[in-house]
């Protein structure tokens, strides 16, 4: 692979935007997820009580252990943190001055210490992801010391090392993703169904999901088919040495990836994948400028090699690309039928995939081993040939063996979540792994990935219709449902374009549909919010039904939804985008004096006698970060994400034109 400058510098960027988006989305939500009348208080599952380093490290490690040294409570500790993260990452996508190792790991810190007392509403693995790739950013990350004259930050050889530590993280998100769904032994999966209830029943549906959603079955089933060729044997590409099929591997993750941005709000989980996926190209790309390396002078390449090398770029690709389609319609019994459909069909069993897993999981840590002992011979070769100067020799290969160690600890800590689709694998893995993995656990430095597992909603997708009654008697008539920002819930209303906001209440509604509420305890906390008109909760709702006084009674109705058709939309003027019908009552009708209710309060520590008490701010940390909240407030979260977004493109148009 050549030059990896710009790759970086552009990977950096990204990551940048990942982080804005995420401090952005998440700092609006504080309040009413985790303030000290929010739903979850994170006063609650936070000792502050710190006095030694030990007591910072133990347990969860998170800065906001030291706000009360600073005169801040919980929920100001959160704002503070969230608020520095938007601020730096902010600066990182404006300026590549900024984009260094110090910025990164401050980044990654915030959004740690946030993530540890996040409790269920960041129990999401694109937050995990975050951390894991946010991590690897700090290493990825250029230190910008001004060394030997240097004006601003350069390619050194052992970045090749640092971001094939990307790349094998994205190896084992896809691959893992791919595997989980055949593993699962989930019907519409084997089924190749999964896409006809997918676009119908995932948490928040853009507009254009309803569209994919009347696509023929056969087609339907062929995208599945596409799916697992993109997770499964394509992310092997990411190792070869051709790089033209690289970037065929790139480009495919990507498609996915856009195929998904417009069909589903996923946050910022799709762009942060599309950013691991930059860790497949070099500068000789075409978005990139040309190599900073300075190569080795020649002045007649040899015409045989160079005709070698040709027809193996072209050729090694054709074999290995037709091999693979070869296969894909042997293992999915790929037919061209007369009226110009395609048939498939899984044609292997679970027991051959389950041999075919066995052998082939193995070879996936030798393959990763092998590529990553690779780029460490290539770097330790590029710092004693290709750089100048007997002390930037020197320092390169100091640089580059450190990185290499740490790059061989993270490559074997990682194997432990890697092989956890497969346990005989992980069983056979060196007792040490186990150990090195267990120690670094609770900075959440690698995790275990697996997305859309079990496709949920077959039969309907289930949504929750929350209602509040006024009088103190629950009459079967009367009752007011509240409206929900984003989630379904208005037949008539059309699906909303929220990403890269993550609305994590919404998110949340969702899984609770999906069990009970004795299983979904928080659900009982909104309940007890709602009965008490809690602004800071409401805002994160859209309609409160009960704007002058709160509501004497709270209940919850399990409906199963499902979208329309042009049939059902046919000879209508206005047609509404979905159809429901009722299933079950989810929670009965609640009172604040229920007994029952009340003891739940007490034991989670949510009710307190005393009125509660407001923070007084006696410093002016405190203030500013008051006032702030004041200043901002809550407001929609889509709106002033892209409105954050907006203005560090401006400024960083300005910074380029004016400097």
């Amino acid at each position: 692979m050549g030059s990896l400058y710009r790759t970086r510098d552009c990977f950096l960027w990204f990551m940048s935007l990942v982080y804005l988006f995420a401090f952005t989305s998440l700092y609006i939500q504080i309040p009413g997820l985790y303030g000290d009348n929010g739903i979850l208080p994170a006063k609650l599952v936070l000792k502050t009580d710190v006095d030694s380093w030990q007591d910072l490290m133990e347990g969860q490690p998170t800065l906001l252990k030291l706000m009360p040294r600073f005169g801040l409570d919980v929920q100001t500790g959160m704002d503070l943190l969230c608020f520095a993260g938007m601020v730096v990452s902010f600066f990182c996508v404006v300026s590549r001055t900024a984009r260094d190792f110090v910025s990164f790991t401050l980044l990654w810190m915030f959004y740690l210490s946030l993530y540890q007392v996040g409790q269920t509403f960041m129990w999401f693995q694109w937050d995990i992801l975050l951390l894991e790739a946010g991590f690897l950013t700090i290493i990825i990350a250029p230190f910008n010391l001004q060394l030997l004259g240097r004006k601003r930050p350069v390619g050194n050889p052992h970045d090749s090392i640092t971001m094939w530590l990307a790349r094998w993280l994205l190896f084992r998100l896809m691959f893992a993703s791919g595997v989980v769904k055949l593993t699962s032994q989930c019907p519409t999966w084997w089924g190749l169904t999964a896409l006809n209830v997918h676009f119908e029943s995932q948490c928040i549906p853009t507009p254009a999901a309803w569209y994919w959603h009347q696509f023929p079955e056969w087609l339907l089933k062929l995208s599945v088919v596409a799916t697992y060729v993109i997770e499964i044997p394509v992310p092997f590409l990411f190792f070869s040495p051709v790089r033209s099929l690289r970037i065929f591997a790139f480009w495919s993750q990507v498609l996915l990836q856009m195929m998904i941005i417009v069909t589903g709000n996923y946050n910022f989980f799709n762009l942060l994948t599309i950013t691991l996926c930059i860790s497949l190209l070099d500068d000789s790309f075409c978005m990139f400028s040309q190599p900073k390396y300075k190569k080795v002078s020649s002045k007649k390449k040899s015409v045989a090699w160079s005709g070698l090398s040709g027809v193996a770029n072209y050729l090694f690709p054709l074999v290995v690309l037709g091999y693979i389609g070869y296969q894909t319609v042997l293992l999915f019994n790929i037919k061209l039928n007369p009226d110009f459909t395609v048939h498939s069909k899984i044609a292997f069993s679970e027991q051959q995939f389950t041999r075919w897993l066995e052998t082939v999981m193995p070879y996936t840590i030798y393959l990763g081993a092998a590529s990553l002992g690779f780029e460490v011979v290539v770097s330790l070769v590029r710092s004693v040939v290709m750089e100048r100067g007997a002390v930037r020799k020197l320092m390169c290969l100091a640089g580059t063996v450190v990185f290499s160690l740490f790059a061989v600890f993270i490559f074997t800590v990682t194997l432990v979540p890697h092989t956890t689709v497969h346990k005989p694998t992980q069983s056979a893995l060196p007792k040490p792994v186990l150990t090195y993995h267990s120690a670094a656990r609770p900075f959440h430095i690698t995790s275990s990935y697996g997305l859309f597992r079990r496709m949920t909603g077959v039969g309907g997708r289930p949504e929750l219709i929350v209602e509040g009654h006024a009088s103190e008697r629950a009459a079967t008539k009367d009752w007011k449902a509240y409206e929900f920002l984003y989630k379904p819930g208005n037949v008539s209303a059309a699906p909303p374009v929220v990403a890269p906001h993550q609305p994590r209440l919404d998110w949340q509604m969702w899984f609770a549909a999906l069990g009970n509420y004795q299983g979904n305890s928080w659900f009982l906390n909104v309940v007890y919010r709602l009965l008490q008109n809690e602004p800071d909760v409401l805002e994160l709702i859209a309609h409160n039904p009960f704007p002058e006084e709160p509501p004497k009674y709270i209940r919850a109705t399990l409906y199963h939804y499902h979208y329309t058709s042009p049939k059902d939309c046919a000879g209508k003027a206005n047609c509404a985008w979905w159809k429901r019908e009722k299933k079950a009552e989810y929670l009965p009708a609640l009172a604040m004096s229920d007994k029952s209710f009340q003891d739940y309060l007490k034991h989670v520590k949510l009710a307190d006698d005393d009125a509660p008490r407001k923070f007084r701010a006696d410093n002016w940390l405190a203030k500013a970060i008051v006032w702030l909240r004041e200043l901002i407030g809550q407001p929609e979260g889509l709106g002033f994400t892209v409105s954050v977004f907006g203005s560090a493109i401006l400024v960083m148009f300005l910074n380029r034109a004016l400097f």
